[in-house]
């Protein structure tokens, strides 16, 4: 049997048109295509999720400019292999030189970058480098600053769905009924290439046309989703949810607790729920915490799928309960304080052994008695400030009354 080549290599598109997706890079107006027709390149960055058309984009731009293509792929190449690629530009004075295409650039370390920027600086090589991480943060200013950055974002499932009906007759000679196609393209996360790989799959084992039935058999029930448990995505996703959670809004939060229970991650929602309890809730429902707790812990005695109904509930609860970060916000405070060196000398009523002067507080009326607790260079400062909800302003309201009484 013969090397056979996957589907999304086979059927790659030759040009912007076929691209599926894409449309603010590619389109009419799009700035890829506006830079290939204008024949100016320069290095780029392209990021975003994988099956995206970032390997595709790149082939196009170097068909339209007229350079050799070459491919790396930054988990298994080295510098040395970038070396031997500009050492080909010798053999190609006056012509157009070599555009190289880096994938998974992210896993070049600081040094591997940096070095390439001879090779790009001088023309030898104009580079290409995909990820499907942020860029800001996986590299560097220096060969940052020497190329432009162009996002790449899911695809669409009605885009997928066309693409899918361009490449049908190829890929399944005796056809795809259209419900197997709109499933496959949604189901595939917005990655093309994980759709035709589905696709192609389901084409070879078809006795006939290609039917939902047969894809839904061999298309797992719970997707991974288009994260990885380490990435860039993953932590967007939580943060999604914290922030949709922390503006009040119930349906978001449980659409990103879905996203990240879908791609079987039972920890780290659990982890970010009891975080948001404390920190978003706080003070305004002191029992939020007690109670996410709980159905956190009922989450990983059950595990999935089970786990997903105590989250859920934990989910909405802190979604429609009351706000508040006053007290985080005051602790943030006075920590600003103890690193700026304040307060080292605690009062001398509050220290042992002898505690001279401290008046116990429920020996008087309301439980309270007016004496210094923080120390002098800080006996002034108030870090904490009531919150406007319901439960704060009852606490205010009480002690306002209790020191009036004293």
């Amino acid at each position: 049997m013969g090397v056979q080549i996957p589907a999304a290599d086979r059927l790659r598109p030759t040009a912007f048109d076929q691209v599926a997706g894409q449309q603010h890079l590619v389109g009419e107006k799009g700035i890829l295509r506006r830079l290939s027709e204008s024949g100016r390149f320069g290095s780029m960055i392209f990021f975003g999720p994988p099956g995206t058309g970032k390997t595709t984009c790149a082939s196009i731009i170097a068909q339209r400019s007229g350079m050799e293509l070459r491919r790396l792929n930054a988990t298994t190449a080295s510098l040395s292999d970038v070396k031997a690629i500009a050492a080909e530009t010798e053999g190609l004075l006056g012509q157009n030189g070599i555009l190289l295409y880096l994938d998974e650039i992210q896993y070049f370390n600081k040094k591997q970058q940096q070095s390439m920027l001879e090779y790009i600086e001088d023309g030898r090589i104009t580079l290409i480098a995909s990820t499907t991480e942020n860029p800001y943060y996986y590299i560097y200013d220096a060969l940052l600053s020497r190329c432009s950055v162009f996002e790449f974002r899911p695809v669409s499932p009605e885009d997928v769905f066309c693409h899918l009906q361009r490449i049908c007759e190829t890929l399944c000679p005796s056809g795809a009924a259209e419900e197997a196609l709109r499933y496959v393209a949604a189901s595939c996360g917005g990655d093309v290439r994980r759709s035709l790989t589905m696709l192609e799959c389901a084409a070879s084992v078809a006795e006939g046309q290609v039917t939902e039935e047969l894809v839904r058999s061999i298309t797992p029930s719970v997707m991974a989703g288009s994260f990885d448990r380490d990435g860039d995505v993953h932590y967007d996703l939580l943060s999604a949810l914290q922030k949709s959670i922390r503006g009040s809004d119930p349906d978001a939060a449980v659409f990103y607790l879905a996203r990240l229970l879908e791609g079987g991650d039972l920890i780290s929602p659990c982890r970010r729920l009891m975080v948001i309890a404390s920190e978003d809730v706080g003070a305004a429902y002191p029992m939020a915490a007690v109670i996410t707790r709980a159905c956190v812990e009922s989450a990983r005695e059950l595990g999935l799928p089970e786990a997903r109904i105590p989250l859920a509930n934990a989910a909405v609860m802190l979604a429609t309960a009351p706000k508040s970060n006053t007290a985080y916000v005051a602790l943030d405070a006075a920590a600003a304080d103890v690193r700026a060196g304040l307060g080292r000398e605690i009062p001398h009523h509050l220290r042992s052994p002898k505690f001279a002067g401290y008046i116990y507080p429920h020996d008087c009326p309301g439980r309270w008695v007016e004496q210094q607790y923080l120390p002098e260079d800080l006996k002034k400062r108030r870090y904490y400030q009531f919150g406007d909800n319901k439960t704060e302003q009852a606490a205010a309201a009480y002690w306002e009354k209790v020191k009036k009484k004293r």
